[in-house]
């Protein structure tokens, strides 16, 4: 079994929306790397619309289906944005923390407070209820006390916030206590139940301890993708990258 390679084409549409064109064309991204090996196309729709937009959503969806593969709708758990999840009835929707002024994603969602967590029961539940045979997974650090939280939830995955080790990989600096970090979490959400998945901040070199760990079933690649792709090409880069994760199957 291969892990499932996740690309997220945010970044395509903030090109776009930089100039406020309608190129590059965030509907040839996902065809581009569904036909190189992608397993599932991920798309962010942020509050702020700051890069992918409502329309976006329903034209990568008609992508997806036309491969059969799945689109994995990342939100957070505001009511506006649970409804357009509810119209374009993705295969997986991600929770996700989310803040005007960030950059990115800084974090996981924060499960241990106790009104954020009942709106993301509410969402869950609502979007359980409305959308046939959806998964839901949900954005969260590797910290047992907060994935105790999470299987109170109807959940399908946890995808772990890999930022952190991502940047210190990057420094040239040990990452060993992360790799048994996400060891522990993924024997507890096993136990439950829980598929693992990983994102934020991946690269191709990064991501090999990972995969050598035999850890997720999924891994969730954006910005490194599309940056890579500037110079190498969108397909050279999902086709090489799908090529690492199969020579790391985990069984």
């Amino acid at each position: 079994m291969i892990p499932r390679l996740g690309v997220n084409i945010d970044h395509v549409a903030t090109l776009r929306q930089a100039r406020g064109e309608d190129y590059p064309s965030v509907v040839d991204a996902a065809q581009v790397s569904l036909s190189n090996g992608a397993d599932q196309i991920t798309i962010h729709l942020r509050e702020d619309r700051r890069h992918i937009q409502d329309t976006d959503v329903e034209t990568v969806r008609l992508v997806t289906k036309r491969f059969g593969k799945p689109l994995n709708l990342e939100m957070g758990v505001n009511p506006e944005i649970v409804e357009i999840a509810i119209a374009s009835t993705p295969e997986w929707i991600c929770l996700v923390p989310e803040k005007r002024q960030e950059k990115t994603t800084e974090g996981g969602l924060d499960l241990l407070d106790d009104a954020n967590f009942i709106r993301i029961e509410e969402a869950v539940k609502k979007l359980k209820s409305s959308i046939k045979d959806v998964k839901i997974s949900l954005f969260l650090e590797a910290k047992i006390e907060v994935l105790i939280r999470a299987t109170q939830l109807n959940i399908d995955a946890v995808e772990i916030h890999t930022g952190e080790y991502a940047r210190v990989f990057a420094n040239g600096d040990d990452v060993g206590r992360y790799i048994e970090q996400y060891k522990a979490a993924k024997e507890f959400l096993t136990n439950n139940k829980i598929a693992t998945h990983a994102g934020h901040g991946l690269t191709e070199e990064s991501v090999v301890p990972l995969l050598e760990s035999k850890i997720f079933e999924e891994y969730n690649i954006g910005h490194w993708i599309i940056c890579h792709a500037l110079f190498n090409g969108l397909s050279n880069t999902v086709k090489n990258l799908k090529s690492v994760f199969e020579a790391h199957p985990l069984k």
